[in-house]
């Protein structure tokens, strides 16, 4: 299993805390007599696996293409809808919001191939992700995008009310390839990506989405 190179602090950190917890129980609460130190050790055990797996890069067959929308996280579709977007659309788009759980892959995945017109990080606060003003409330970076046909979209990742870092690897006037990795968010989050209003809408409300292989729109061809 690939780990992150986000986690690694995290995880020797965590793994030295519960083994060093472990020993101290067996060494001054009765050794292996006492089934308390057991249990103990039991959790020890659950919580550093938890998080090394939290970090855990897949490795998946990608799918592309030069039209195709695809997601940039694993998560659940929980909301579709035509908003204003006033920071890069700054005009009407049509939103999709994926929410991430404790277990679902916390890496995200540039969408689609195209320059970054745009990036932002925004301070903010740690509401649940899942809340609809998350989108405009919390820590989260905004990313734009344009195609090498001249089509615009857009993406956020979003911390939740555990997450507490959101980690970007874009960088404004750069050119990034489709599926290519974008970042990294830690504990529990969000993702919403903004497409033009003419785009086709392939998923749908409930959709157990994964990054790099599930599509999420078709953007028109028309100008």
């Amino acid at each position: 299993m690939k780990i992150h190179k986000e986690g690694t602090s995290i995880i020797v950190i965590n793994a030295a805390f519960w083994i060093l917890l472990s020993l101290l129980f067996y060494i001054f609460n009765g050794g292996f007599d006492n089934i308390v130190n057991h249990i103990i050790a039991a959790i020890s055990l659950f919580m550093t696996l938890f998080v090394l797996t939290f970090f855990r890069v897949p490795q998946r067959e990608a799918i592309t293409g030069d039209s195709l929308v695809v997601s940039p996280g694993d998560g659940k579709v929980v909301n579709i809808k035509r908003t204003q977007e006033n920071e890069f659309f700054k005009g009407e788009a049509i939103q999709i919001s994926i929410f991430l759980t404790f277990f679902n892959v916390h890496v995200t995945w540039f969408p689609i191939a195209g320059i970054v017109k745009y990036f932002k990080y925004h301070p903010g606060k740690y509401i649940v992700a899942f809340h609809p003003k998350a989108s405009e409330k919390n820590e989260r970076t905004t990313i734009g995008m344009e195609t090498k046909s001249g089509k615009r979209i857009m993406f956020r990742q979003i911390a939740g009310i555990v997450a507490r870092r959101v980690v970007c690897y874009a960088k404004e006037g750069e050119f990034f390839e489709q599926n290519q990795e974008a970042g990294f968010i830690k504990f529990g989050s969000r993702l919403d990506v903004f497409l033009p209003v003419d785009s086709e809408i392939i998923c749908k409300i409930g959709d157990q989405v994964r990054g790099h292989i599930s599509p999420l729109a078709r953007l028109s061809d028309s100008e």
